[in-house]
């Protein structure tokens, strides 16, 4: 196939969950794969500029087709720029898009991101847009070639889709129904990651613990975390985002058994008024919840809990959210992500009656942040004294330079900001810290470290910063590269805010 000529460069824009951030890892290793390269930070434009969207808030498309109106002057000046929309708002939009901005190039959905290269060509060619959106899943994501943005940490898909029917989400619409893969494929990819360095997976689905609804075994995914615990070189397994029906006591086993899952759980709450999760449609009660997180805390006494939480579902009363209130109470998370309820187009809470007002939704939602900021300082503090291993992370800390520190997140993934080595350490390297002081949103240790320890996941670290940049080899018309390797594995919350 000949080469156009002109190296093309590309940028990819990415809104959302983790899934999406993945989905964005999985998009540039197509454009790398058919001859793009990406654009460097602060450049003045891409050749090729990928939007890959969000359709879970209200003002999702408000704030694409603005991105999308600031680009239009700049693609009018620069012949042979092209632009491609991908993602949950692609999928539901549709024609919509090249309707309302019709200097878009491509428009493609959440099932067949692997056509994106084929589809921009075909658009160069032919000098139209092109809109393909598939009904069900073409193949398996992690079967794409992978840009993976670190070195030492990697997302890991062992789902897709959703089978939950909860009334604010749209997730299911636009991801379909619940596809697992084989744990084979998943452990090989595992294995293959931590040969090239990775020392730490998130085991990735919207749905994560329903694994193996699809493949007919109800224990798949604490049987799948008792194997990870086999895969020598892998320190630490994460995963995201759980659901509570789903969430057995095998599970639990399975974590408190098992060395390098870590004690850390992400546990989606969303009300905890009964009235409210029921009209949410969500499966479980206040009672189970509270439930759950007791028998964490029975096996796992050190694990931080997280959660998510809406604040102002429609018909939410004064008396439903004080039991949230009361639930958060009763959980101590260390952290919450709360939202303020907003119309999802497309979903059955959107047409609900007794809509709440912005006003009355703003203030239960800065009760509930003061609250929880309160509860997630007092459980910080219990980490004061503490020796905790840290993973070396890259870019944590906003303030690093300037502090001469070093940031990275503790086994129960709390942000650790520790005072720099005299050593030479490494995004991947593990340093042994002393805990002296908390805040509400992160540690921090003063003391010098008690050990670094120099990994192979530093070594990927340095190995990937110091080797120069291959030489482009220009972008091909068609099809990327038959059976052409995928480039090496090079993660950020999935829509599974279930």
């Amino acid at each position: 196939m000949a080469a156009v000529g002109v190296t093309r460069s590309y940028e990819i824009r990415t809104y959302g969950c983790q899934m999406n951030v993945h989905d964005s890892e999985r998009l540039s290793g197509l454009l790398e794969d058919a001859g793009y390269v990406r654009a460097p930070k602060g450049a003045d434009g891409a050749d090729v500029v990928v939007f890959n969207t969000c359709a879970v808030r209200e003002n999702a498309d408000n704030r694409l087709y603005g991105n999308l109106g600031q680009l239009a002057p700049q693609k009018a000046a620069r012949p042979g720029m092209q632009i491609a929309v991908g993602g949950c708002l692609a999928q539901k939009d549709r024609d919509t898009i090249v309707k309302k901005a019709p200097w878009v190039d491509v428009v493609f959905g959440t099932h067949n991101i692997g056509k994106l290269p084929v589809l921009l060509e075909r658009a160069r060619v032919l000098e139209e847009a092109q809109v393909e959106i598939a009904e069900s899943l073409e193949a398996f994501p992690s079967t794409l070639p992978t840009r993976r943005e670190s070195a030492y940490a990697a997302w890991v898909s062992i789902s897709v889709g959703c089978n939950n029917t909860c009334t604010f989400c749209i997730v299911p619409a636009l991801r379909g129904k619940e596809k697992d893969r084989r744990p084979g494929d998943i452990l090989a990819e595992i294995e293959a990651l931590v040969a090239e360095g990775v020392s730490e997976i998130t085991l990735l689905g919207q749905n994560v613990n329903a694994y193996g609804s699809d493949i007919g075994d109800r224990e798949a995914f604490s049987k799948l975390l008792r194997a990870c615990g086999g895969i020598e070189g892998l320190e630490r397994v994460r995963f995201t985002s759980p659901h509570p029906r789903d969430f057995t006591d095998d599970v639990i086993a399975a974590m408190a058994e098992t060395p390098n899952v870590m004690p850390q759980l992400h546990m989606p709450l969303q009300s905890g008024s009964d009235t409210v999760l029921k009209a949410m449609r969500r499966s479980y009660r206040q009672e189970r919840y509270l439930g759950i997180i007791e028998k964490v805390r029975a096996a796992m006494p050190d694990a931080a809990i997280s959660t998510d939480i809406i604040v102002g579902f429609p018909g939410e009363t004064d008396e439903d959210f004080e039991q949230t209130l009361h639930t958060v109470r009763a959980s101590r998370f260390a952290q919450a992500f709360t939202f303020q309820y907003s119309k999802r187009p497309g979903t059955p809470a959107a047409d609900m009656a007794d809509q709440i007002p912005k006003a009355v939704v703003q203030e239960r939602y800065e009760r509930l942040a003061a609250l929880q900021e309160e509860i997630s300082w007092e459980e910080n503090k219990k980490q004061v004294g503490r020796t905790l291993e840290v993973l070396v992370a890259e870019g944590e800390g906003r303030k690093d330079d300037a502090t001469r520190r070093l940031s990275g997140r503790a086994p129960d993934n709390r942000l650790v900001h520790f005072t720099r080595p005299d050593e030479p350490v490494r995004p991947g390297d593990m340093v042994t810290v002393e805990i002296t002081y908390a805040a509400p949103h992160h540690l921090l240790a003063e003391g010098p470290a008690r050990t670094v320890r120099r990994t192979r996941a530093g070594d990927a670290w340095e190995k990937r910063t110091a080797a120069p940049a291959e030489r482009p080899k220009g972008v091909l018309l068609g099809l990327p590269t038959v059976g052409a390797p995928a480039p090496s594995p090079d993660p950020a919350p999935a829509c599974g805010r279930d």
